[in-house]
């Protein structure tokens, strides 16, 4: 157990994590080890995404990761912000000193109409504020936080560790690498140049990075030797718990410019994980790919309302048998970190009753070696009880 633990991991990295997992070996994990707690956007159930502030709340939840969604400025500096298009996470539409910068842009082959990072120097986009994009969230923190670098992010990361006494990780991902490749402003040897400086070079520094695409983690691995995460996305998820593979989010978006037909689902068949393992450390899929739900469909062919409150969501579909993904991924060697765990009753299957834990602890039970949550201190308290 120990060399593969350090060949997949490193020794460092066991050390530390258990530290601060307590290494109770007790888990289905690839390692054995706790799963890990990843900080989703910060802590982005309680304040606006992707802030310094946010970042700190969620280490104090008992995030061991926290989680930078990276995009480039005009100047090429690069920012914490979920998407490119910042309409929906900034007061920008609130400014009139910037009505004239709102356009339209294709991101991976589809038309977006708002405000694009590219289009702003670091100085302009620090005059800006973040705002909660989900209505039914807290909006009393609007306008109060400003846009960090990611720079920032790793100096965060490093004062948090010495604040708490354990280290905290930074778990960047690129976001819309051709997108930016296409602007000129390629993010990757950025990303790996502000690591560089912070001496966050090896397997063991705790540094993950994480893409939605294929190729800019081929190129990574070639220049890195810091992990690397195969993110696997979806569109939708079909009223028989199946996944929609439409565009844009059903394949990565290298491979649709390639004329490659492979779908996420195909790289998650044995064969897929086994190319995956060539190029990356885990993968990050979205959670029902592990553990499916499904709606209940009536004699007339509509989902079935099971709780009666006149809406289907999440609250309607019911859990079903686990799939082979994270017993053929750790198979081949690849860690298992899916997303995006959420605490509210309209984001929980029936069979939870409302109760976020439960939730967790069938996904731990599993075998997860990390949780993506936007509500690190529920992801602690299941996984600790």
């Amino acid at each position: 157990m120990t060399t593969l633990i350090n060949t997949l991991m490193g020794s460092a990295l066991v050390a530390a994590s258990l530290v601060a997992c307590g290494g109770s070996g007790s888990y289905n994990t690839l390692d054995g080890d706790k799963p890990l707690v990843i900080g989703h956007r910060g802590a982005a159930g309680y304040l606006p995404d992707h802030t310094l502030e946010g970042y700190r709340r969620a280490v104090d939840l008992g995030a061991d990761f926290i989680e930078p969604d990276l995009v480039a400025t005009k100047d090429g500096v690069l920012v914490a912000r979920h998407e490119p298009n910042i309409v929906a996470t900034t007061d920008v539409k609130d400014r009139p000193e910037f009505a004239s910068r709102k356009r339209k842009m294709r991101v991976d082959g589809f038309e977006e109409e708002g405000w694009f990072v590219s289009d702003f120097t670091l100085a302009e986009l620090k005059t800006l504020r973040a705002v909660q994009p989900l209505p039914d969230r807290h909006q009393s923190f609007n306008g109060k936080f400003a846009i960090p670098t990611f720079d920032e992010v790793l100096a965060l990361a490093q004062s948090e560790s010495k604040r708490v006494g354990r280290t905290i990780g930074v778990y960047p991902e690129t976001k819309h690498p051709t997108y930016h490749a296409q602007l000129g402003l390629p993010l990757e040897d950025r990303l790996l140049a502000a690591l560089a400086q912070q001496g966050l070079t090896k397997k063991d520094s705790p540094v993950i990075i994480q893409s939605f695409e294929t190729s800019n983690l081929r190129y990574l691995r070639t220049k890195t030797a810091v992990r690397l995460v195969q993110l696997v996305d979806g569109y939708d998820i079909n009223p028989d718990g199946s996944i929609d593979f439409s565009l844009p989010w059903g394949q990565p978006y290298d491979l649709t410019l390639a004329g490659d037909k492979r779908n996420y689902g195909a790289l998650l068949t044995p064969a897929g994980l086994a190319e995956i393992k060539t190029y990356a450390d885990g993968i990050g899929p979205w959670k029902p790919y592990l553990i499916p739900t499904r709606l209940t469909v009536g004699a007339d062919g509509k989902p079935v309302d099971l709780n009666g409150d006149g809406a289907i969501d999440e609250r309607d579909r019911t859990v079903m048998r686990a799939t082979s993904v994270l017993a053929d991924a750790h198979k081949v060697g690849l860690f298992v970190h899916p997303y995006t765990f959420r605490s509210e009753a309209k984001r929980l299957a029936a069979d939870d009753k409302g109760d976020p834990k439960a939730e967790y602890r069938r996904f731990y039970e599993l075998g997860v070696d990390g949780v993506f949550s936007d509500f690190a201190d529920h992801a602690k308290a299941a996984r600790d009880d």
